[in-house]
Protein backbone atom coordinates (compact mmCIF):
# COMPACT_ATOMS: atom_id res chain seq x y z
CA UNK A 1 0.00 0.00 0.00
CA UNK A 2 1.33 3.27 -1.25
CA UNK A 3 -0.08 6.92 0.55
CA UNK A 4 -0.15 9.37 -2.58
CA UNK A 5 -1.10 12.15 -0.56
CA UNK A 6 -1.93 12.37 3.61
CA UNK A 7 -4.59 10.23 3.51
CA UNK A 8 -4.88 9.06 0.04
CA UNK A 9 -3.92 5.46 -0.49
CA UNK A 10 -3.43 3.06 -3.49
CA UNK A 11 -2.86 -0.30 -3.55
CA UNK A 12 -3.25 -3.52 -5.90
CA UNK A 13 -4.96 -6.59 -5.35
CA UNK A 14 -5.08 -9.60 -7.84
CA UNK A 15 -8.51 -9.90 -9.51
CA UNK A 16 -10.06 -13.29 -9.17
CA UNK A 17 -11.66 -13.45 -12.35
CA UNK A 18 -8.48 -12.57 -14.44
CA UNK A 19 -7.62 -14.81 -17.38
CA UNK A 20 -4.38 -15.05 -19.48
CA UNK A 21 -6.59 -14.01 -22.50
CA UNK A 22 -7.47 -10.38 -20.31
CA UNK A 23 -5.88 -7.80 -21.71
CA UNK A 24 -5.09 -5.83 -18.47
CA UNK A 25 -2.85 -6.97 -15.62
CA UNK A 26 -4.26 -8.76 -13.33
CA UNK A 27 -3.50 -7.06 -10.35
CA UNK A 28 -5.99 -4.02 -10.19
CA UNK A 29 -6.23 -0.75 -8.33
CA UNK A 30 -7.79 0.26 -5.69
CA UNK A 31 -7.84 3.69 -3.57
CA UNK A 32 -9.21 5.04 -0.24
CA UNK A 33 -9.89 8.89 1.04
CA UNK A 34 -9.64 9.98 4.51
CA UNK A 35 -11.93 12.90 4.07
CA UNK A 36 -12.22 13.77 7.88
CA UNK A 37 -14.86 12.27 8.46
CA UNK A 38 -15.35 8.73 6.14
CA UNK A 39 -13.17 6.61 4.68
CA UNK A 40 -14.22 6.57 0.51
CA UNK A 41 -12.99 3.24 -1.01
CA UNK A 42 -12.93 3.53 -4.43
CA UNK A 43 -13.55 0.15 -6.85
CA UNK A 44 -11.87 -1.77 -3.63
CA UNK A 45 -10.59 -5.06 -3.83
CA UNK A 46 -8.48 -6.75 -1.31
CA UNK A 47 -8.57 -3.28 1.16
CA UNK A 48 -5.58 -3.92 3.51
CA UNK A 49 -6.09 -4.51 7.38
CA UNK A 50 -5.08 -1.16 8.54
CA UNK A 51 -7.39 0.91 6.45
CA UNK A 52 -10.28 -1.40 7.27
CA UNK A 53 -8.81 -0.84 10.79
CA UNK A 54 -9.47 3.19 10.60
CA UNK A 55 -11.87 4.48 13.21
CA UNK A 56 -14.29 6.08 10.34
CA UNK A 57 -17.50 5.56 8.61
CA UNK A 58 -16.62 3.25 5.38
CA UNK A 59 -18.32 4.25 1.95
CA UNK A 60 -17.55 2.34 -0.94
CA UNK A 61 -17.69 4.26 -4.55
CA UNK A 62 -17.74 2.82 -7.49
CA UNK A 63 -16.87 4.26 -11.17
CA UNK A 64 -18.76 1.74 -12.98
CA UNK A 65 -21.23 -1.49 -11.85
CA UNK A 66 -18.77 -3.89 -12.59
CA UNK A 67 -16.33 -2.86 -10.80
CA UNK A 68 -18.36 -4.48 -7.82
CA UNK A 69 -15.04 -6.39 -6.62
CA UNK A 70 -15.40 -6.44 -2.83
CA UNK A 71 -18.36 -4.41 -2.47
CA UNK A 72 -20.96 -6.83 -1.18
CA UNK A 73 -18.51 -8.93 1.25
CA UNK A 74 -17.31 -5.61 2.30
CA UNK A 75 -20.80 -4.41 3.50
CA UNK A 76 -20.44 -0.64 3.44
CA UNK A 77 -22.91 1.86 1.60
CA UNK A 78 -22.41 1.51 -2.08
CA UNK A 79 -22.68 4.24 -4.50
CA UNK A 80 -22.44 3.64 -8.10
CA UNK A 81 -23.84 4.45 -11.63
CA UNK A 82 -26.88 2.30 -12.58
CA UNK A 83 -26.01 -1.14 -13.96
CA UNK A 84 -26.52 -2.13 -17.88
CA UNK A 85 -30.01 -2.77 -18.61
CA UNK A 86 -30.83 -5.08 -20.80
CA UNK A 87 -31.56 -2.45 -23.79
CA UNK A 88 -27.90 -1.25 -23.39
CA UNK A 89 -26.59 -4.49 -23.40
CA UNK A 90 -28.55 -5.47 -27.01
CA UNK A 91 -27.41 -2.21 -27.79
CA UNK A 92 -23.48 -2.59 -26.65
CA UNK A 93 -22.90 -6.01 -27.69
CA UNK A 94 -25.82 -6.85 -30.61
CA UNK A 95 -27.67 -9.41 -28.77
CA UNK A 96 -31.48 -10.61 -28.68
CA UNK A 97 -33.77 -9.58 -25.72
CA UNK A 98 -33.89 -12.95 -24.81
CA UNK A 99 -30.06 -13.17 -24.34
CA UNK A 100 -30.24 -9.64 -22.96
CA UNK A 101 -32.62 -11.02 -20.51
CA UNK A 102 -33.65 -8.45 -17.15
CA UNK A 103 -30.13 -6.73 -17.82
CA UNK A 104 -26.74 -7.02 -16.15
CA UNK A 105 -25.78 -9.02 -13.27
CA UNK A 106 -23.91 -6.53 -11.76
CA UNK A 107 -24.91 -5.31 -7.95
CA UNK A 108 -27.87 -7.53 -8.45
CA UNK A 109 -27.26 -7.98 -4.32
CA UNK A 110 -27.97 -4.40 -3.72
CA UNK A 111 -31.01 -3.53 -2.02
CA UNK A 112 -30.37 0.12 -1.41
CA UNK A 113 -28.12 1.51 -4.03
CA UNK A 114 -27.32 5.01 -4.03
CA UNK A 115 -26.72 5.66 -7.34
CA UNK A 116 -25.58 8.47 -9.36
CA UNK A 117 -24.68 9.80 -12.75
CA UNK A 118 -22.99 11.95 -14.76
CA UNK A 119 -23.21 15.73 -13.42
CA UNK A 120 -23.97 14.38 -9.88
CA UNK A 121 -22.45 15.74 -6.73
CA UNK A 122 -22.18 12.57 -4.59
CA UNK A 123 -22.71 14.11 -0.66
CA UNK A 124 -19.12 13.68 0.15
CA UNK A 125 -18.15 16.68 -2.66
CA UNK A 126 -17.08 14.51 -5.43
CA UNK A 127 -18.12 15.43 -8.96
CA UNK A 128 -18.85 12.39 -11.02
CA UNK A 129 -17.79 13.65 -14.93
CA UNK A 130 -18.36 12.11 -17.93
CA UNK A 131 -16.77 9.23 -19.07
CA UNK A 132 -16.55 6.44 -21.71
CA UNK A 133 -19.62 5.08 -20.76
CA UNK A 134 -22.85 6.22 -19.61
CA UNK A 135 -22.27 4.18 -16.40
CA UNK A 136 -18.10 4.50 -16.61
CA UNK A 137 -17.73 8.08 -15.10
CA UNK A 138 -14.90 10.15 -13.83
CA UNK A 139 -14.23 11.49 -10.27
CA UNK A 140 -13.40 14.69 -9.60
CA UNK A 141 -11.84 15.74 -6.22
CA UNK A 142 -11.73 19.10 -6.25
CA UNK A 143 -9.44 19.53 -3.03
CA UNK A 144 -7.29 17.20 -3.82
CA UNK A 145 -6.80 17.71 -7.44
CA UNK A 146 -7.43 14.30 -8.40
CA UNK A 147 -9.53 12.44 -10.99
CA UNK A 148 -10.91 9.16 -10.88
CA UNK A 149 -11.24 7.42 -13.80
CA UNK A 150 -12.28 3.82 -13.77
CA UNK A 151 -12.00 2.35 -17.10
CA UNK A 152 -12.11 5.09 -19.22
CA UNK A 153 -8.27 5.59 -18.93
CA UNK A 154 -6.40 2.51 -18.55
CA UNK A 155 -3.15 1.59 -18.70
CA UNK A 156 -2.94 -2.47 -20.72
CA UNK A 157 0.50 -2.19 -20.59
CA UNK A 158 2.14 0.67 -21.92
CA UNK A 159 0.63 3.81 -20.02
CA UNK A 160 -2.85 4.97 -19.51
CA UNK A 161 -4.65 6.13 -22.57
CA UNK A 162 -8.38 6.28 -23.84
CA UNK A 163 -9.91 2.66 -23.24
CA UNK A 164 -11.04 1.47 -27.19
CA UNK A 165 -11.42 -1.90 -26.18
CA UNK A 166 -15.21 -1.94 -24.51
CA UNK A 167 -16.65 1.02 -26.65
CA UNK A 168 -20.41 1.13 -26.89
CA UNK A 169 -21.67 0.83 -30.62
CA UNK A 170 -21.72 4.68 -32.17
CA UNK A 171 -18.43 5.65 -29.82
CA UNK A 172 -14.98 6.13 -31.29
CA UNK A 173 -11.96 7.37 -29.60
CA UNK A 174 -12.22 11.05 -31.09
CA UNK A 175 -15.69 11.25 -29.50
CA UNK A 176 -14.31 9.79 -26.31
CA UNK A 177 -11.31 12.57 -26.24
CA UNK A 178 -13.93 15.34 -27.26
CA UNK A 179 -15.68 14.20 -23.94
CA UNK A 180 -12.59 13.83 -21.70
CA UNK A 181 -10.77 17.40 -23.13
CA UNK A 182 -12.88 19.60 -20.18
CA UNK A 183 -10.80 17.55 -17.56
CA UNK A 184 -7.87 20.02 -19.20
CA UNK A 185 -9.73 22.97 -17.85
CA UNK A 186 -9.25 21.26 -14.11
CA UNK A 187 -6.15 21.85 -11.94
CA UNK A 188 -5.63 17.98 -12.64
CA UNK A 189 -1.97 16.75 -10.54
CA UNK A 190 -3.20 12.64 -9.96
CA UNK A 191 -4.91 10.22 -12.22
CA UNK A 192 -5.87 7.20 -11.06
CA UNK A 193 -6.67 4.34 -13.11
CA UNK A 194 -8.22 0.99 -12.35
CA UNK A 195 -6.16 -0.47 -14.79
CA UNK A 196 -2.47 1.03 -13.86
CA UNK A 197 -0.99 2.72 -11.67
CA UNK A 198 -1.75 6.40 -10.47
CA UNK A 199 -0.03 9.23 -12.54
CA UNK A 200 0.24 12.66 -13.33
CA UNK A 201 -1.30 15.49 -15.41
CA UNK A 202 1.72 15.28 -18.01
CA UNK A 203 0.00 11.24 -18.82
CA UNK A 204 -3.32 12.81 -19.09
CA UNK A 205 -2.27 15.66 -21.69
CA UNK A 206 -1.13 12.59 -23.59
CA UNK A 207 -3.93 10.34 -23.33
CA UNK A 208 -6.05 12.87 -24.61
CA UNK A 209 -3.81 14.29 -27.04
Amino acid sequence: MQELQPGLWHWTARHPDWEESEPWDSHVSSYALDDGERLLLFDPLGVPDELQARDREKVIVLTAPWHERDAQTLGFPVWSPRPDTAEDLMRQFGITREQAGDGSPDLKWLQDGNWYAAGDTLPFGIEALEGHKRNDLVLWIADRRVIVVGDTLADFGDRIAINERWLPEGRTRESVRETLLPLLELPVELVLPAHGAPTDRATLERALA
